[in-house]
């Protein structure tokens, strides 16, 4: 067992990306190049640039012609070079180089990150219609519809920001978009883009609201006098 630890340990040890081993088949790589891939990886860490075919077909279980059409696929599908270092004696030497493979992974992670922020987008604007549709009652019509993504794509108002227009709206049971659309430009006007924001407006500006004339229960100026509530900043 002594001489068995022994050996386990001057074997030393491969460290692999989990990352690879999730998506290698994304970025166009099979399990069998994988496994040489694996290979030329151990030889590599081990010091050894250009590991001998012979020797990972041995390890594979292959016969040395299948490791040199892996190779040679794993160059065409751009996945590795074969590039000339120099050592540490100052000889040159060619090695295998993984760096297009980092950079395919690189690029499939970009891809993933704005995959999933456009789907949240997605999210947030259904969330919208789907809300604004549940306060009111009823469907939206097109006309509705129209106005609500205006504010979403030329307005650029934030999701967040039209549901909170529309939670001010609900609580001076005013079902309309026009009321809606009168405490966005009120908030649009001050530079107001967060519902955070908003609720800090709020809280600054309540001693006087409470002391502000009124007509028709809306402060003078024409903007509705929507009810202040609490916030909790995402």
């Amino acid at each position: 067992m002594d001489e068995f630890i022994q050996r386990y340990v001057q074997a030393g040890q491969t460290s692999v990306a989990n990352y690879l081993l999730d998506h290698f088949r994304e970025v166009g790589m099979t399990t069998d190049q994988l496994l040489v891939f694996l290979q030329l990886r151990r030889y590599m860490d081990q010091g050894t640039k250009l590991p001998d075919a012979d020797e990972m077909a041995a390890h594979l279980g292959w016969d040395k012609q299948k490791v040199y059409q892996l190779l040679h696929e794993m160059i065409s599908h751009k996945l590795m070079t074969i590039t000339t270092v120099t050592g540490a004696d100052g000889q040159k030497q060619d090695a295998y180089d993984f760096r297009l493979l980092t950079e395919k992974l690189s690029q499939l992670a970009a891809q993933t990150t704005q995959q999933a922020a456009k789907a949240a987008v997605s999210n947030d604007r259904s969330a919208v219609f789907n809300q604004i549709e549940t306060e009111f009652g009823r469907p939206l019509s097109p006309l509705e519809m129209e106005s609500i993504t205006q504010w979403l794509d030329q307005d650029h108002y934030r999701p967040e920001l039209i549901q909170l227009a529309l939670k001010e709206a609900v609580l001076s049971q005013a079902y309309s978009l026009k009321y809606m659309d009168r405490i966005l430009l009120s908030w649009e006007r001050k530079n107001l883009k967060t519902a955070a924001q908003v609720q800090r407006e709020k809280e600054r500006q309540e001693p006087r609201r409470t002391a502000k004339p009124t007509t028709n229960g809306q402060p003078d100026g024409g903007i509705p006098d929507v009810p202040i509530f609490k916030l909790t900043d995402n």
